[in-house]
């Protein structure tokens, strides 16, 4: 085997360690960006959630002074 041959089989096995960190590092950055994903969909889930309580909770407020304003309206009208 020639020398410089010998040289660039030496520098590709001392890259790949740094390659190899590379990867990882990827793969960790992958694997929390995932982690980040699912946590901000469980936030937009809780926040649908309230979202809908409240939506719940006016409505059932209209119906109930909706209520309040017929009954008002039909003693009114029996006097």
């Amino acid at each position: 085997m020639s020398h410089n041959m010998t040289r660039i089989i030496c520098a590709c096995w001392l890259a790949l360690p740094l390659a190899a960190c590379g990867l990882a590092e990827t793969a960790v950055t992958g694997a929390a960006l995932a982690t980040s994903a699912t946590e901000a969909a469980k936030q937009a889930q809780k926040t649908e959630q309230q979202v809908q309580s409240q939506v719940e909770a006016a409505q059932q407020l209209a119906a109930e002074k909706l209520q309040a304003a017929e009954a008002a309206s039909n003693s009114t009208s029996a006097q």
